[in-house]
């Protein structure tokens, strides 16, 4: 064998080899998928499309609301959201997830800017108690200042923020809103709690909101 049959042979192997390494790449178009909770804080009543196609089939997304965890692709995608009856795009919205992580979406205006995700972690307690986290989705609350019951407090919780889960108590709870600094509440309600689940209290609403769209606070059960 020649020198210039061992080079040709050696330049073979290495274009094969390269080709190999690119096969086991994952495509753009991978069916590989995360999970994804979308809540919606906004009065409207909302659908959402992946690529033109919707995803929340058997519901329609209605006020406070949300669609519990669902599961979509990952990486790169362009979601459109749309009021129901309404062909038009209420706004585009370009979100960037990983594999194998469970997300949740809080909608929280009309445009894209009012949007914002959270990574939850959902590990249920089993010593006879509840977790629950809070989330700031209101827009013109500022920061805010929870108390659940006497124990759990969350503290100086800005917008587009969510707190850890924190364990509390199981049955009926106090829960007040302050703005941070303030002795007032802007929210003074009583939710109930059941041992084992896993909660995100929420924000929603804005404090100069009239109707359904005044400041108030949701629960979802995450778990």
């Amino acid at each position: 064998m020649n020198f210039k049959t061992i080079v040709f042979v050696l330049f073979s192997a290495l274009a094969i080899a390269a080709c190999n390494k690119g096969d086991d790449s994952v495509p753009t178009s991978s069916t590989l998928t995360t999970t994804l909770n979308v809540v919606n804080t906004t009065t409207d009543t909302l659908n959402y499309y992946l690529n033109g196609s919707r995803v929340n089939t058997t519901s329609s997304l209605y006020p406070f609301g949300y669609t519990g965890y669902l599961a979509v692709k990952y990486d790169d995608q362009d979601y459109q959201f749309k009021r129901l009856g309404s062909a038009d795009v209420l706004f585009n919205l370009s979100l960037t997830l990983d594999t194998n992580k469970v997300y949740s979406l809080f909608v929280a205006g009309r445009a894209a800017e009012q949007t914002f995700t959270t990574l939850d972690t959902l590990t249920a307690d089993t010593s006879g108690r509840a977790r629950i986290r809070f989330v700031n989705a209101s827009p013109d609350a500022g920061n805010l200042d929870v108390l659940i019951g006497d124990t759990v407090n969350f503290k100086v919780r800005a917008y587009k923020s969510a707190s850890v889960f924190l364990p509390v108590g199981a049955g009926i709870k106090h829960v007040r809103v302050f703005q941070s600094g303030s002795a007032t509440a802007i929210s003074d309600t009583t939710r109930t709690l059941v041992a084992g689940r896993v909660y995100t209290l929420f924000a929603k609403g804005k404090l100069a909101g009239i109707g359904g769209a005044k400041f108030g606070t949701g629960l979802m059960v995450n778990k």
